[in-house]
């Protein structure tokens, strides 16, 4: 999966595909070849982090 560089559109396209597609970011990482760790950094950097009771970054 090609990730968007800037944060807002990365936050907006991982939010969509855990909404509509992936159960779990775990889910989502080993489906798209996504590192999780360096996807929740890119996000937490911008002050998102990752819900696992909703499913979302915010």
């Amino acid at each position: 999966m090609n990730l968007p560089e800037d944060p807002i559109m990365l936050l907006s396209v991982v939010n969509m595909k855990l909404r509509d597609f992936y159960a779990t970011l775990d889910e989502l990482c080993r489906a798209e070849d996504v590192d999780r760790d360096d996807l929740c950094l890119r996000l937490a950097r911008a002050g998102f982090e990752y819900s696992e009771e909703n499913n979302k970054f915010w």
